[in-house]
């Protein structure tokens, strides 16, 4: 099927054609069209150029409404103010083009794939080995995940990392404690979950933490224990293994819960990159880019300076000879850049380490690693805070588990769909509630701009009434309950029918879709696309409200607004499965 132009991208065509015609050297320039309330469209670009062509802008404005091909397309197109054109799009081109999107039997709604896709690489959701998932992991999962959506859609070819914590002095801590305390990890049930192995092994590391803490002994023997483990000592690497295999467990577990693929493949821990890590160094010295300082190996820069003053570089190997994040970065995209052949690195991570990857991606480019082919992004996020404004914390100040927050949520939801289910089984409650509850989670999170720090408030989450994951849920299970209650009456577009104005107004916006999956595909932006989807289902409800579907006037008007009904449900089921969001059928 082949994708399908939206009447934004037809009427700019046809501005542009005219504009050209009218002033040969604005050949290329941009009318500025947006959506209006004076009009379906607004075109603003002419002030400038008539400033730059030094005429008058009215004069210059009515020149090209002359010559601008109407008809089909476009209805009417006048002058306004100082030279703005206002336009309006004939009923027949809305229903034409929305039959045209109906059409496509891929489920992409004639949205075009990216011209010349590239291949990014995207690491988000790094959970750490022998330690629980808590809120904080929440946002670099749900944002990551939908952005690898967005981009796979627009053509991307995407390569998914799981960056995990898998490596370093807290492993040798760990595995001298499960040495010497063997007793404290034997799983007496060989059933036991994921979530409840981890526990146990958040508990062995909290304990091996306090004695590390405490006594010296200790510590030393468990120093020596990370250079047994660098070094490939057997035994250590297998206790080693072990935590990662009950952490992977436990992993896969969190992120069924949230509805989120996770594949073995796509993690790729800080061990990953072990042996690339000197050679990493020798090639950062050799070339210049790194000197060794107090006998470590650092990388300067004349803008980034301590309070005293002083420089803070990037410590890339440590003068003990031991290596820090740093090195993991730089050789990860020494990886990503040359072996996976990635032309962008994106990194869903917390704002609060935005100075230690601006560090690594500079250094990386003066070694030659990114350049103007190849770049590389951080996607900051913002805190997720509690209803006091603070983040995210227990009453006791401790971090909340994921798994907790998770349950809580599916419970509350499952509340809300038992209070509104008529013909539910209990089966069907559970399952639509974990659903709503794991949607309603994701939604909060992708509807507020990533950097943008946001409440966790599970009762507004939850909620039919507002921004939320559950009104949209809501309307495509309404329309779906209308389309089955239509029975043999089938969706069918028909052109030729006048559309009242607030058919009009989703129509448009219904045709709007492509256009909003490419920007915000775009700009890592998936809070643009939730923005969408609510204004979509509201808009559904305004015209839910005004114009009687089943009961219309005449089958052709009923068959139109089942059309209607049935582009709407299906822009909110792809929309909302790019947010990795569900919806549900029936609720």
């Amino acid at each position: 099927m082949a994708s399908v132009t939206s009447l934004s991208d037809s009427v700019q065509q046809r501005l542009a054609s005219a504009l050209s015609a009218t002033l040969p050297e604005a050949a290329g320039a941009d009318p500025l069209l947006r959506r209006s309330d004076r009009a379906d469209f607004q075109a603003n670009g002419i002030l400038a150029l008539a400033k730059k062509a030094k005429a008058n802008p009215r004069e210059l404005a009515a020149q090209v409404v002359a010559g601008v091909e109407s008809g089909e397309v476009i209805k009417d197109i006048e002058v306004s103010g100082p030279g703005f054109l206002n336009i309006t799009v004939s009923d027949r081109a809305i229903t034409a083009n929305l039959a045209a999107r109906y059409a496509d039997d891929t489920g992409r709604l004639g949205v075009p794939r990216a011209a010349n896709p590239g291949t990014t690489v995207i690491d988000y959701a790094q959970p750490n080995v022998a330690k629980e998932m808590h809120v904080g992991h929440l946002r670099s999962a749900v944002i990551g995940d939908s952005v690898v959506q967005l981009l796979e859609f627009a053509g991307e070819s995407v390569v998914r990392r799981h960056h995990i914590g898998d490596w370093g002095t807290q492993f040798g801590m760990l595995i001298q404690y499960l040495d010497e305390h063997p007793h404290e990890l034997d799983h007496k049930d060989s059933q036991v979950s994921g979530e409840e192995a981890m526990s146990n092994l958040d508990r062995l590391y909290k304990a091996a933490r306090k004695l590390f803490d405490s006594d010296e002994e200790f510590k030393t023997r468990a120093r020596r224990r990370v250079v047994d483990l660098q070094a490939g000592d057997p035994k250590t690497l297998a206790m080693w293994q072990r935590f990662v295999d009950e952490s992977k467990i436990y992993f896969f577990s969190v992120f069924e819960k949230l509805d989120m693929e996770i594949r073995d493949a796509d993690i790729v821990g800080e061990s990953g990159y072990n042996d690339m890590l000197a050679e990493t160094c020798r090639l950062l010295e050799e070339s210049g880019v790194a000197v060794r300082s107090e006998g470590a190996l650092c990388v300067f820069f004349d803008d980034i300076k301590g309070p005293d003053g002083n420089p803070v570089p990037l410590i890339v190997q440590k003068s003990d000879g031991g290596y820090g994040y740093a090195a993991t970065d730089l050789s990860a995209i020494r990886d990503r850049v040359f072996n996976l052949k990635a032309n962008t690195l994106l990194y869903v991570v917390d704002a609060r380490q935005a100075l230690h990857f601006r560090m690594v991606f500079e250094t990386a480019r003066r070694a030659g690693w990114l350049n103007e082919d190849v770049k590389a992004q951080q996607l900051a996020f913002g805190t997720v805070l509690g209803e006091d404004g603070k983040p995210f914390k227990t009453r006791a100040g401790e971090t909340i588990r994921l798994v907790d927050l998770l349950d809580e949520a599916i419970d509350r939801a499952s509340a809300v769909v038992r209070e509104k289910a008529q013909d539910l089984s209990e089966e069907e409650i559970a399952e639509r509630g974990a659903q709503v509850g794991i949607g309603a989670v994701k939604y909060a999170d992708l509807s507020t701009s990533a950097i943008r720090d946001y409440k966790f408030d599970l009762d507004q989450m939850v909620s039919l009434n507002g921004d939320t994951s559950v009104y949209l849920q809501y309307a495509y299970a309404r329309i779906q309950s209308i389309l089955r209650k239509a029975g043999e009456v089938r969706p069918a577009a028909h052109p030729e029918l006048e559309l009242a104005p607030a058919e009009r107004a989703l129509g448009l916006h219904a045709d709007a879709f492509a256009e909003t999956v490419r920007e915000a595909a775009a700009e890592y932006a998936p809070h643009k696309l939730a923005a969408y989807l609510y204004q979509l289902a509201s808009l559904y409800t305004t015209f839910y409200d005004k114009c009687p579907v089943l009961k219309a006037e005449t089958p052709e008007l009923v068959e139109n607004r089942l059309f209607l009904c049935d582009v709407t449900a299906r822009t909110l089921h792809r929309g909302m499965a790019l947010l990795g969001v569900r919806t549900p059928e029936k609720l």
